[in-house]
């Protein structure tokens, strides 16, 4: 467990105000601008923008982009999160086909595709992302894809699904520390079964690798996070992500700390020190990270060339 001398938690500051360190310059750049006019044309839901992610201009720029299945309104409330909650409308069978189309004519390194939660569905939307998978395949074979997706009620039926479609990545957000998740997550979504499907998807005999993420400056301690990567590395999981959380709106859970870059770095040897193959922490890291990202698609390459395998 971890000592306040080692990883001591930052102060609280009772300023509203974001710090520095969390401003960011306005989006631009050729690459940027040519993912975007696709995007604008093809009216391709990008979490990018949705979520007004703080690196947009560094993914788009560098061929990486993170879309939305499925619509835009989830069957689930987190706290956390901006999305529309309500009854969505019906699935658009056309959707993974017109998504292949965009990423192919993006000419996309690596492509994320995440969805809201479809608990309308007998299988949570499962069969809609393993044919936006194989479709992403098809139409661009030296394209990575990674999905993050919901824990379809930790059905492994609807995880098989996912997973035999044949993702590069498979990813899933624990979000926060356990004693947390009841006041972070919707009710429906438990901090034990995001574990389970973890466990589940790395156990395939897909051999996928496996992802997941957490904000901090909720309310959690060192001790809390320490147990958190204790709890994921047993499960297997291979790529972790940490980044601040930030409070999208007056109705969503305030920020309780602002963490700074060096401590960011603190928890980032903790959570390296357990074993995980990658660890991306920062203010502005997101699930879906360029590092994160370029560190997947290296990796991936010298599995290619036999120099390294998922096991």
């Amino acid at each position: 467990m971890a000592t306040p001398d080692r990883f001591p938690l930052p102060q609280v500051s009772e300023s509203t105000r974001k710090p520095e360190w969390l401003k960011v310059r306005l989006p631009h750049g050729e690459g940027y601008e040519r993912v975007k006019a696709i995007v604008r044309r093809t009216k391709l839901a990008t979490v990018c923008e949705e979520a007004r992610c703080p690196n947009i201009a560094e993914c788009w720029g560098g061929g990486t982009a993170t879309v939305m299945l499925m619509g835009e309104v989830c069957t689930r409330a987190c706290r956390f999160c901006h999305v529309k909650v309500g009854a969505p409308p019906p699935l658009d069978p056309m959707e993974p086909i017109h998504l292949a189309q965009a990423v192919k004519e993006m000419d996309l390194e690596y492509i994320v595709v995440t969805s809201v939660n479809r608990d309308d569905r007998p299988d949570g939307g499962a069969s809609h992302f393993a044919s936006a998978i194989r479709e992403l395949r098809q139409h661009s074979p030296r394209t990575i894809v990674e999905v993050l997706i919901p824990d379809f009620k930790g059905v492994e039926r609807d995880l098989d699904t996912v997973s035999e479609a044949r993702p590069h990545v498979v990813a899933h957000n624990v979000e926060t520390v356990e004693r947390l998740t009841p006041t972070v997550r919707d009710r429906r979504a438990t901090y034990r079964q995001s574990l389970k499907v973890l466990e589940y998807l790395k156990k395939r005999p897909e051999r996928l690798y496996t992802k997941t993420s957490i904000m901090v400056g909720l309310g959690e301690t060192d001790a809390e996070l320490e147990q958190s990567f204790r709890d994921l590395r047993d499960v297997g999981v291979d790529v972790l992500t940490l980044g601040q959380y930030l409070q999208p709106s007056q109705y969503h859970l305030r920020v309780e700390r602002f963490v700074s870059p060096p401590q960011f770095e603190a928890y980032k040897q903790l959570a390296e020190s357990y074993g995980f193959l990658y660890v991306a922490a920062g203010p502005l890291v997101r699930s879906s990270y360029r590092a994160a990202e370029f560190f997947m698609k290296g990796l991936m390459e010298r599995e290619r060339l036999g120099l390294a395998s998922n096991t």
